[in-house]
């Protein structure tokens, strides 16, 4: 089957090397670009910058939308913002890129890792319950783990591969404590639960605009939410807490240099134009995976039902470990970059001593899943020029 799936590939992307996912800058990347060098704002002050909060303010259907350097950065000023303080704790998953971890230490505080649903790959929601009901008490309207006795300050669930998870469960758990969440929406523009788009169940939640994303502006993130006192305090703190005056030089708390480049939001702006063409075209590429492999007896991860993915990276299950690394040797050999899912969290020399749940399914989905190559086909660039 390997090289049946390797035939695939290049039939949609061609005989070259094919990467996991490639930017596309097909629009008006460039004369957005020139029009920022022209009028001299390329750092943190421009018109590009609140043009691009504005599109993706629109788009995913949030009062406010925020920008940073990049998603990291966004995650650490929403889990402030949201009250997370040095020696909190905050729910999250294992199964996750390493930023979601190093966002929550930054904020100083400590990860508890909970298990993930098989088909979401995302936090599970029975897990929650569970762990919870196990492990926490409320004081005083907020949560406190009892083996530990820290407080647990908020829950950061993760739509992976921007599959949606069972976000609407997650927010009423978490209400039910105390708990904010801020929803880790990175790989998710372009993701809905029904006609909602990912990151507005909670209180707040961060995209990603990294260059490997749907997507780019080269680095960059976003804190999305409906909280305008929130969504103020975000741009004061990523504007290194300076207080507005005509020429002194007065911040009022430790603020941090954190605000997206107009030349990034430049490219944002851009590539905000093109994401419906992309999304369309990546949905189709996930169709042809999809009845492939279908017809193959292998699993293909799918959008749950009553949600829609964006498709960012495309994955399937295999039967094995063993399997999933013969498979992964022999793409990549042929020059068809493949990868595994990300190593669990707990299982990192910093977050081994973490509280988790035993993380059965994690473990089992770590050991199978492996991501294709799932970008836009330079095929298709013509329809996003149209």
């Amino acid at each position: 089957m390997n090289q049946e799936i390797v035939d695939l590939v290049r039939d949609i992307y061609g005989d070259s090397f094919v990467p996991l996912h490639r930017p596309v800058f097909e629009g008006n990347e460039r004369q957005y670009l020139v029009d920022c060098i022209d009028s001299n704002f390329v750092s943190s002050v421009g018109a590009k910058v609140t043009a691009f909060e504005q599109q993706v303010a629109a788009f995913t259907g949030s009062r406010y939308a925020v920008a940073t350097v990049n998603g990291t950065a966004a995650l650490h000023i929403a889990l402030l913002l949201a009250g997370v303080e040095p020696g909190d704790e905050v729910i999250s998953q294992a199964l996750t890129f390493i930023a979601t971890c190093n966002a929550l230490t930054y904020a100083g505080a400590r990860p508890v890792f909970v298990d993930v649903d098989l088909d979401t790959l995302g936090m599970s929601a029975d897990a929650l319950r569970r762990f919870l009901a196990t492990h926490a008490e409320i004081r005083g309207g907020r949560a406190w783990n009892k083996t530990t006795g820290r407080r647990i300050s908020a829950c950061v669930p993760m739509h992976t591969f921007g599959l949606p998870c069972r976000i609407n469960e997650i927010v009423a758990i978490c209400d039910e404590y105390g708990i904010a969440v801020v929803e880790d929406a990175a790989e998710s523009l372009g993701s809905y639960v029904g006609s909602r788009h990912t990151g507005t169940f909670g209180q707040l939640a961060t995209l990603s605009f990294n260059g490997n994303k749907v997507i780019t502006t080269g680095g960059g993130g976003m804190i999305i939410t409906d909280d305008e006192v929130l969504a103020k305090r975000a741009k004061h703190l990523t504007t290194t807490a300076k207080v507005p005056h005509p020429y002194e030089f007065v911040h009022d708390e430790v603020g941090y240099n954190y605000r997206m480049p107009n030349l990034n939001a430049a490219l944002g702006c851009a590539q905000m134009e093109l994401l419906p063409q992309m999304l369309a075209i990546k949905a189709e590429v996930a169709a042809r995976y999809r009845e492939f492999f279908a017809g193959q007896g292998v699993r293909f991860i799918d959008a749950p039902e009553g949600t829609t993915s964006n498709f960012w990276l495309n994955a399937i299950v295999l039967d094995s470990e063993a399997e999933r690394d013969a498979f992964l040797e022999y793409t990549n050999a042929q020059g068809v970059m493949t990868r595994p899912v990300w190593r669990l969290m707990s299982r990192l020399e910093m977050f081994k001593a973490c509280q988790h749940d035993g993380l059965e399914n994690s473990q089992w989905l770590e050991a199978r899943v492996v991501n294709l190559p799932s970008s836009v086909p330079e095929s298709e660039f013509g329809r996003l020029k149209a």
